[in-house]
C-alpha cells in the first residue's frame, strides 16, 4: 500500500519579494480607499496611482529614447500651424481652468489665510473638485511641449531637468486630487493657470513667425511673472506652518517646496538670459545665438519659462528653459 507525502518546498527569494510587493500594493490601495476622497475615486485615472505612473514613465522613454531614435535620420518637421493651434487651445484651456478656480471658491468663498478642504457635495465644492481633476489632466496635455521639441529636433531643449519636471508633475497633482481636491493648495492652480494664459499666448504669437518678434519685447517680464507667481505660492503655503488651520501639513510642505525649487530654477534662467555678459579684455567672442530667444520662443521656447530645465525643470524646461509646472 502506497502512502502519499506532501513535501513543502520553501519559497524562493524571488517569490518572497513578489509576495511582499503585492502585499505592499494591496496595503497601499486599502490606505487610499480609506483616506482618499470618495468623490474622485471612480473618476478616470484616479482609483490607483499606477496608470499615471505608467504614463509618466512612457513619456520619459518617448522623449528621451524612442523619439530621438525615430528622428535620427529624418528632417525636422515643420509644425508652425500645429504650434499655433496647440498654443491657442492651451490658452483657452488655461483660461477656462482659471475661471473655474475662481467660481469654485477663490472669487467669493475661499480665504487666503486658511482654507480647509470641503469634502461635502456642496455645488461650489464639487465645482472645485472638477476643476482640480481637469488641472491634473492639463499636465498631460503639456507633454506635447516636449514632443514638439523632439519632432523639430530641438534636442537641446529636451534637457533632463525639463523632462523630469513634466514627467513628475502629473504624479504630484494626482495626490492632490486624490486626497485634497480643493481648499488651500488650489491657490497654486489659480496662479499657475493665469500665468499659463499669458505664457501660451506668448508662445502662440512667437510661433506665428519672426515678423512678430519686435512686438514680443515683453518675454523678459513673462519670466518675472513666473518668479512672482512662485513667491506668492511660497508665502501662501508656508503661512500655515505658523497658524492653526485644518489642512494637511504634508501638502503645505509639498506645495511650498515645489515653489521654492521652481523659483530658483526660474531665477537661474533669468540670470542666464538677461544679465549683461561680462566684457572680456582679450578676444571677445560674438554671441551668435541669444539664449533667451532660443529658450523663450516656443518650441523654440521652453514651457513654464524654464530654461536650463525645460522643467528640464528649469517644473519644466529646456537647457535654458529651466514644469512647467509644473506646476507646475
Amino acid at each position: 500500500m502506497f502512502r502519499t507525502y506532501c513535501v513543502r518546498v520553501p519559497p524562493t527569494q524571488t517569490a518572497q519579494k513578489m509576495a511582499l510587493i503585492l502585499q505592499y500594493i494591496n496595503d497601499m490601495h486599502i490606505f487610499m480607499d480609506k483616506y482618499g476622497d470618495p468623490r474622485t475615486n471612480p473618476w478616470f485615472l484616479m482609483s490607483s496611482p499606477f496608470p499615471t505612473l505608467f504614463i509618466c514613465l512612457s513619456y520619459i522613454y518617448l522623449v528621451k529614447v524612442l523619439g530621438p531614435r525615430f528622428m535620427e535620420n529624418r528632417k525636422p518637421y515643420e509644425l508652425k500651424n500645429v504650434l499655433i493651434v496647440y498654443n491657442f487651445l492651451q490658452v483657452l484651456f488655461s483660461a477656462w481652468l482659471f475661471y473655474e478656480s475662481l467660481m469654485g471658491g477663490w472669487l467669493k468663498h475661499y480665504s487666503l489665510r486658511c482654507q480647509p478642504v470641503d469634502y461635502s457635495d456642496n455645488p461650489i465644492a464639487t465645482r472645485m473638485v472638477h476643476a482640480c481633476w481637469w488641472y491634473y489632466f492639463s499636465k498631460f496635455t503639456e507633454f506635447f511641449d516636449t514632443i514638439f521639441f523632439v519632432l523639430r529636433k530641438k534636442f537641446d531643449h529636451v534637457s533632463t531637468l525639463h523632462v523630469i519636471h513634466h514627467g513628475v508633475m502629473p504624479m504630484s497633482v494626482w495626490f492632490g486630487v486624490k486626497f485634497t481636491p480643493g481648499g488651500h493648495s488650489t491657490f497654486f492652480g489659480l496662479l499657475n493657470t493665469f500665468v499659463h494664459i499669458v505664457m501660451y499666448s506668448y508662445y502662440m504669437l512667437a510661433a506665428m513667425g519672426p515678423q512678430l518678434r519686435p512686438y514680443l519685447w515683453w518675454k523678459k517680464y513673462l519670466t518675472t511673472l513666473q518668479m512672482v507667481q512662485f513667491v506668492g505660492i511660497m508665502v501662501h503655503a508656508f503661512q500655515l506652518l505658523f497658524i492653526d488651520c485644518d489642512y494637511p501639513r504634508a501638502f503645505v510642505w509639498w506645495i511650498g517646496m515645489h515653489a521654492v525649487m521652481f523659483f530658483f530654477l526660474f531665477k537661474d534662467f533669468y540670470n542666464q538670459s538677461y544679465s549683461k555678459p561680462k566684457v572680456r579684455a582679450r578676444s571677445p567672442q560674438p554671441r551668435t545665438t541669444e539664449l533667451a530667444d532660443d529658450v523663450m520662443y516656443k518650441n523654440g521656447a521652453l514651457k513654464n519659462g524654464f530654461s536650463a530645465h525645460a522643467n528640464g525643470h528649469a517644473h519644466g524646461l529646456v537647457r535654458a528653459r529651466t514644469v512647467l509646472p509644473a506646476g507646475n
